[in-house]
């Protein structure tokens, strides 16, 4: 496959750009799928060991990826405990 690919880049280099912009998209969504299975309290991967891993997070985590105008440390608890 790898030689296939490298014979069309040689006999047309156009699909360079292509073939780039086809890897950074393709790692770049790995990342991040990487990222919100490793750190998004949304999803959980084993069921066994923490079922609801959301409800253990204090009110000061910051789980947004950008906040404009909020300051997570600053807030006070306001769910009950479970």
């Amino acid at each position: 496959m790898f030689n296939f690919i490298s014979a069309q880049l040689k006999r047309t280099p156009s699909l360079l750009p292509l073939f780039v912009l086809l890897g950074v998209t393709v790692s770049g969504s790995l990342m991040f799928l990487f990222r919100v299975g490793a750190r998004c309290p949304d999803y959980t991967w084993s069921k066994k060991e923490n079922p609801e891993p959301w409800n253990k997070l204090p009110p000061t985590y910051q789980y947004k990826m950008v906040t404009i105008q909020t300051d997570y440390s600053k807030l006070k608890k306001d769910r009950p405990d479970f």
